[in-house]
């Protein structure tokens, strides 16, 4: 959802503004002079880039690049075409400043030339069969805003030149075949959303993440290593959904994460989480969704993340949590199975529950990562 928003804000603003041509889908040129790559160098530029891209793509099941042909780029299926950012208000340059090819089914790759499309703003790809990695000249992007190359088959490492575009705002790699670590310094970029989920990205949460500005944030479905880093405090201004389901965290819940008061959403489940739940996250004022279920998390439910006034999903079952407050069972949708909570329907086996609360207790350093028990 904040995906197509975002994406059809950036969309909406061009097309208000002037700045994309509806050519694309009226196939008409509104402009007294028609501008094509016969006789303007920057579409010439583009013509040599869709052209590349035509060739590399080897399976077009649905004929969206049949009409790819002539001088007209801006009349091409998926292509938008915009004044040029640099030009002359007089002359009007045209360039093409979006190329949309989502939900295309397409197979191929992505060719080098690709850096030729120097005044792209919008890079959507989503949803075909593109393998291989990102082209080596995607640097060249430099006014590159939206970045979706999700469910496809590319492969390699993270793509470390979207770290070289300085006006990226939006990326999106998940559902692909990339794998190795994720450089700390993408949680310094200005993004404002970031999908690297369902990867195979084997890495740490750094201590940088606390740096990033973004909005959203999804590591779902990745191998990350240790904690969630106490520096997450820092997003509290601008992070509003963050999705960490099985993703392979092995930590406490850290305390700092009661400071993420705009935060609507939060997905812990499926990961290897101990301790209790910090009394801190009563404070998250915003949180409307959340789920701590699959975890090892033990100890009394806080009776104000209950009470927090727009929670109306919380998850938290297959713990070990002995005891829940009353208040909790007035969530508009709450799951407290496989618990060891008295009274309740589908507790786990007492048993099992005394087995549990027999281990020795977990202890977390100063990093939030399990450590040696402290020494008296």
């Amino acid at each position: 959802m904040k995906k197509a928003a975002a994406a059809a804000a950036v969309l909406a603003t061009l097309l208000l503004s002037s700045a994309v041509s509806p050519t694309a889908v009226s196939g008409q040129q509104p402009w007294t002079n028609q501008q094509t790559a016969a006789n303007n160098p920057r579409l010439h530029k583009a013509y040599v880039a869709l052209q590349a891209l035509k060739r590399a793509i080897t399976e077009d099941p649905r004929n969206l690049t049949r009409g790819w042909c002539g001088p007209d780029v801006c009349a091409y299926f998926g292509v938008y075409c915009a004044a040029a950012p640099d030009g002359d208000a007089d002359t009007d340059t045209q360039t093409v400043a979006g190329l949309d090819l989502n939900h295309g089914d397409l197979a191929g790759t992505l060719p080098e030339e690709l850096g030729l499309l120097a005044d792209l703003a919008l890079l959507h790809l989503n949803s075909n069969r593109f393998a291989g990695t990102l082209p080596d000249s995607l640097p060249a992007l430099r006014l590159l805003h939206e970045l979706d190359v999700s469910n496809n088959r590319l492969s390699g490492g993270f793509p470390r030149h979207v770290l070289c575009l300085p006006n990226l705002r939006y990326v999106d790699l998940r559902f692909n075949r990339l794998r190795g670590p994720v450089p700390p310094a993408l949680f310094d970029k200005p993004l404002d959303a970031v999908f690297l989920n369902d990867n195979l990205f084997d890495f740490e949460l750094p201590e940088s993440l606390g740096n990033s500005p973004a909005s959203v944030l999804v590591l779902a479905n990745l191998r990350l290593r240790g904690c969630i880093p106490r520096s997450v405090a820092r997003m509290a201004d601008t992070l509003n959904e963050l999705v960490c389901l099985n993703a392979g965290l092995r930590s406490c819940v850290p305390p700092e994460l009661g400071c993420l008061r705009d935060l609507t959403v939060l997905d812990l489940s499926f990961n290897q989480l101990q301790g209790t739940l910090p009394e801190s996250m009563a404070a998250m004022r915003g949180l409307q969704q959340l789920d701590v279920a699959h975890n090892q998390l033990w100890g009394h439910i806080p009776e104000g993340v209950c009470a927090l006034p727009g929670l109306r999903n919380f998850t938290y079952s297959d713990n070990y949590f002995c005891t829940q407050p009353q208040r909790c069972l007035h969530i508009r949708r709450v799951d407290d199975r496989r618990n060891c909570i008295a009274g309740r329907p589908d507790q786990r086996p007492a048993d099992q529950c005394l087995a549990f609360l027999h281990r020795p207790p977990v202890h977390c350093d100063d990093h939030g990562c399990f450590g040696p028990p402290p020494h008296y």
